[in-house]
């Protein structure tokens, strides 16, 4: 081993320190054998250089004996940038004999923590004898640091009942940061009332974030108000307790105040504030304190500039926050990580994956929160392998045990790369759970479609008693029984959320608005949408897309002009909720003025979604020609929802040519969708084309794909119950095959003909009536009838589309039960009014009606009669808009000799069938151009 600086007899301070910290870094890797013999020789050269009347270092135990050996050893400190040259520096002090001084052993325990190795510094705190107040604080502060917080609470509590010494002000503000629960942080508080420190400005300020962040922000501002004195720090500490619990309002106006007292601003203020400005939405405020750090040279601040990058991007102004990071002198991983959320968190992966790259380039080195943003990334654009690559990367590095966050975001990731059982593996394997991962689970499997389990993640969240739900925990389970349509448990589900003061929040209450929409139950959802804040527009998109699905195309269109007037914006889910809206009610021209409304007045480009409503639109009504116009002229290349949609309005009106063309062009980006594959098979099938139908299913087959089985799903005392087609295994089968040959019956006596052209196999129309009764919707219904008492509402999901003889049958067991049955997305009036083509507005019928100058009271028993007419085979025959009053005349003769209830109850039941058979054909055929001449 070369000692060079032996010869070297420089007593230079430079030269000295120097050769001293090479000498330790090299000749103490081990301190045995005759490297130690090396290192005492060479030590004592070493000291000569520095005293010509001593051969050692003379350490008194209460300092060094000159300046130049203290500077020596502070140097030595600050030269050990890992743990191994710590050790080395330790082992030194041992041999010297000083490794129990005080001051140094308190060195050792801060350096080991700073480098994170928690168990020397523990290790050098427990051979100290004599531990003074300095050293517990070290010890307490170094836990803190490193995250172990219920460590710091022992530590402090072993010094507390140990030692004869008294904490000092010093010791409780990382105390006060180590508390996990407002207990704890209450006892810290009453220690520090009795020592006095109440009003220390750094143990206030530390007691006025403890209390933040557990909520209690007016006990904080008391606090606050209370102290005679107060700093920087503490007005920083206020306005960062109200930025933390989402009041902006207060945060600014603590701004206010501390500026008539003329405290200026420093770079934490500023960074709060601007926390504060991106929660509240408040981009002039945020400018204006853009404007002020500009003024006072704060624009080249490291912590500033990044906290400028987060505003920025929280408002979508990602041209800002680039100019703001590309002017940045410095940049430190913060930096990085900023302007790669900021693209990743507003919808452009593509640059936010190029910044990483250039991150990577000038050998930035990511850490776990890098990992968070670019899992998210790869999730964006579906790059399943890339995903792969970065768990594994985070597995070397062993981050999940480092911090719960990173687990997450894999978690995160693998749901919406639709790697459901990859994100669950994950889970399982997380070493430490909090509420967002399993959060993160719940949503993962509601957004997949698993909504069943979905619901057992969150049972078996429940009953982790350490974990607490919270607002995102309603907001993933609350979609999940909207699926299922399990409205008890939705409900149990508000009452916890009205329990924990939580029904205010903007997104619970849009969920619960959603959930009860969708169940049918609209009345209710307008009650809570008037409980919720109104101004934003995710409420009334959710409020707007009940109505639509519903068929209530009007109603969603008196909301939306609803919410202009109230000065709410709306944004591009709006205008899909709004299109899709107009399709269900088959408003074709009002949707086709949104489409072109949004883009001229509002400034919104269309989306894929948009277009895809725009050709459902076009399509529902029968433009086949105009929607595929439509595709060929769009500005963006068209994805498997455009091409679904047109390939799906080919299926209702049977276009089989056309049916074609969108099925080549959706096979081309999509050939993995059983369900388009399941479309073509069916468009061929309605025309009895057994070979088309054939190959399009061997085509499937060949491509491992497999038809996802329809089930449908009813709710009955707090259990959900599933059925597939011809379910055989549910306990109550015999009871509920009987059930539903008896509704037959029922229902053949009132009229009812089985459709046969809904069953798309090629059997006898003995087997087609057979399949017919045993479709699960049927079977749900007939289970709810056998299970619930009398009259009694039904609720029954479908994860497929209702076929309309299932639909029809569903409105004759309504009325023979009466009972409201709310069928998947259909609603009661839906159910108990709708007439033979539910995309038509009954709207048309009402202004032709009044045309002939026909009472309200006449309206209403026609569309009474209406739903009793639904079900026939009613020919396409050509008939005159003036035959509607002649109908109208014909119904109150057949009135006269019958009532609703002599038809469920028996009667000359032939007669009223023949009779209500012709006066159905004379009105539905009225319904039909009046409804098509409205459109």
């Amino acid at each position: 081993m070369e000692l060079t600086w032996l010869v070297l007899c420089n007593r230079s301070l430079f030269s000295a320190r120097l050769m001293f910290s090479i000498s330790v870094s090299r000749l103490v890797p081990t301190c045995r054998g005759r490297h130690v013999s090396k290192f005492l020789s060479s030590h004592r050269l070493c000291c000569q250089s520095f005293s010509s009347t001593t051969n050692t270092l003379q350490l008194p135990s209460d300092g060094f004996a000159n300046d130049n050996r203290n500077d020596n050893i502070d140097f030595l400190f600050h030269s050990c940038t890992n743990v191994h040259h710590a050790k080395q520096l330790h082992a030194y002090l041992v041999v010297l004999g000083k490794s129990q001084n005080i001051f140094l052993a308190a060195k050792l325990v801060n350096r080991y923590a700073y480098l994170g190795d928690l168990s020397f510094s523990r290790r050098t705190f427990d051979s100290i004898p004599r531990k003074d107040v300095y050293t517990w604080n070290s010890m307490v502060s170094a836990y803190v640091r490193s995250g172990r917080f219920r460590e710091a609470l022992d530590c402090f509590s072993q010094f507390s009942l140990t030692s004869d010494l008294h904490p000092d002000f010093y010791t409780f503000p990382p105390v006060l940061k180590a508390c996990e629960n407002l207990v704890d942080g209450k006892k810290i508080h009453c220690r520090v009332l009795k020592l006095g420190f109440e009003w220390d400005v750094f143990v206030a300020a530390s007691l006025i974030h403890m209390y933040s962040r557990f909520g209690f922000i007016y006990v904080a501002r008391k606090l606050f108000d209370d102290m005679p004195i107060r700093d920087t720090g503490s007005w920083n500490a206020m306005i960062s307790g109200f930025c933390q619990n989402a009041n902006a309002a207060d945060a600014l106006d603590v701004l206010v105040e501390m500026r008539m007292e003329g405290i200026k601003m420093d770079r934490v203020t500023v960074a709060s504030l601007l926390t504060a400005c991106a929660q509240s939405n408040d981009i002039s405020s945020g400018r204006l304190i853009h404007l002020y750090v500009i003024k006072h040279g704060l624009d080249f601040d490291l912590f500033v500039c990044n906290a400028l990058i987060n505003m920025y991007s929280k408002f979508g102004s990602l041209g800002h926050a680039r100019r703001v990071f590309d002017q940045m002198e410095v940049r430190d991983l913060v930096s990085w990580n900023s302007i790669v959320a900021a693209y990743e968190q507003n919808n452009d992966p593509i640059t936010a994956l190029e910044l990483f790259n250039a991150m990577q380039l000038r050998g930035i080195q990511p850490d776990f929160l890098t990992l968070v943003s670019l899992a998210s990334i790869l999730a964006q654009l579906s790059d399943s392998e890339k995903s792969k690559s970065v768990h594994g990367f985070i597995l070397r590095r062993d981050w999940f045990v480092e911090d719960v966050v990173i687990g997450n975001a894999v978690v995160d990731m693998y749901a919406k790369l639709g790697a459901i059982d990859s994100a669950r593996t994950v889970f399982e394997g997380l070493p430490t759970k909090d509420a967002v991962s399993w959060n993160t689970l719940i949503t993962g499997y509601a957004q997949n479609g698993h909504a069943s389990e979905a619901i057992e993640v969150y049972r078996m969240m429940q009953q982790c008693k350490e974990i607490i739900p919270n607002h995102g925990t309603w907001v993933s389970i609350l979609p999940a029984y909207t699926h299922v349509g399990a409205l008890q448990q939705g409900m149990k589900v508000h009452g916890r959320v009205i329990k924990n003061r939580v029904y205010s929040d903007v997104f619970v209450g849009t969920c619960l608005i959603d959930m009860y929409g969708k169940c049918g139950r609209l009345d209710d959802a307008l009650c809570l949408f008037s409980q919720v804040p109104r101004k934003s527009s995710v409420p009334w998109n959710a409020l707007i897309s009940c109505h639509g699905v519903h068929g209530h195309g009007e109603k969603a269109l008196q909301l939306f002009n609803d919410m202009l007037d109230e000065g709410v914006k709306p944004d591009h889910v709006t205008f899909v909720s709004l299109m899709a809206a107009c399709s269900h009610s088959g408003l074709v021209n009002e949707g086709q003025s949104f489409f072109h409304t949004m883009q001229e007045q509002y400034g919104i480009k269309p989306s894929l979604k948009h277009y895809g409503c725009m050709v459902d639109l076009l399509g529902r009504a029968g433009h086949l020609n105009k929607a595929y116009s439509f595709i060929e002229n769009m500005s963006v290349r068209p994805d498997a929802s455009v091409w679904g949609a047109l390939l799906g309005a080919c299926r209702i009106h049977g276009n089989v040519e056309m049916g074609k063309i969108a099925s080549e062009r959706l096979f081309e980006v999509d050939s993995e969708n059983v369900g388009y594959y399941v479309l073509l098979s069916n468009i061929y099938a309605n025309f009895g084309k057994w070979e088309g139908v054939e190959k399009v299913r061997s085509l499937a087959r060949n491509r491992g794909l497999t038809k996802t089985p329809g089930w449908s799903s009813i709710e009955v005392n707090n259990n959900v119950d599933v059925f597939y087609t011809a379910n055989q295994s549910h306990p109550k089968c015999e009871e509920i095959y009987e059930k539903l040959r008896d509704l037959t019956a029922r229902m053949k006596s009132l009229g009812y003909i089985p459709d046969l052209s809904f069953v798309l196999q090629d059997v006898e129309d003995d087997e087609k009536e057979h399949i017919l009764n045993s479709h699960s919707e049927r079977l749900a219904i007939a289970f709810g009838i056998i299970s619930t008492a009398p009259k009694t509402p039904i609720r029954i999901f479908k994860n497929l589309r209702v076929c309309g003889d299932c639909h029809n049958a569903t409105k004759f067991i309504s009325v023979i039960t009466e009972r409201e049955i709310i069928h998947n997305s259909w609603s009661p009036d839906t159910i108990r009014e709708e007439t033979w083509q539910r995309r038509k507005s009954i709207s048309g019928t009402r202004r032709l009606v009044r045309s002939k100058s026909v009472s309200d009271d006449d309206l209403e028993e026609l569309k009474a009669c209406i739903e009793l007419g639904f079900g026939f085979d009613l020919p396409d025959v050509d008939r005159k808009l003036s035959d509607t009053l002649p109908a109208l005349e014909f119904y109150h003769d057949v009135n006269k000799q019958c009532s609703k209830s002599l038809l469920t109850d028996g009667g000359d039941a032939e007669e009223m069938k023949t009779r209500l058979r012709q006066w159905a054909k004379l009105v539905a055929c009225s319904v039909r151009e009046s409804s098509s001449s409205s459109i």
